[in-house]
């Protein structure tokens, strides 16, 4: 299988070393994403909200580029600082997310790149639109 980095200027960039994304067969893998705006290399707001919006939307550019959008997404992963922030970080996801959601692995963690809120990282498979099993 072959690998494929994926990056793009629409999001965050960094000079240590990491990929913004990488593409294996259907997969692609994105790097944790902090709220970061692409265009002034600064970290968008002090609040949750605000922070959220930022790092969906660099996974969004970072889809994008790979061919991919957030409906193909089928994991998530969120590093957050306070876990007081569920409910406030959660109305924003779910303005992104509103049905067929990804899993989610949700962890309060001490401390974040440039004392960010939060930090997400995805999972998201090409082709792969979801669908609601019921049995």
């Amino acid at each position: 299988m072959k690998r494929e980095i994926i990056a793009t200027e629409k999001a965050q960039q960094h000079s240590v070393p990491y990929s913004q994304a990488v593409k294996a067969g259907k997969f692609i893998f994105v790097s944790g994403q902090i709220p970061i705006d692409s265009s002034t290399g600064k970290l968008v707001g002090e609040g949750i909200e605000e922070q959220t919006r930022q790092v969906l939307e660099n996974i969004k550019a970072i889809l994008e580029v790979a061919g991919a959008s957030l409906d193909e997404i089928v994991k998530v992963t969120v590093f957050i600082k306070d876990m007081d922030d569920f409910v406030a970080m959660n109305k924003v996801y779910a303005q992104y997310f509103s049905e067929n959601f990804p899993v989610r692995c949700f962890v309060q963690v001490s401390k974040l790149p440039m004392d960010v809120k939060l930090e997400f990282e995805a999972v998201a498979a090409l082709g792969v639109i979801g669908q609601v099993a019921s049995h």
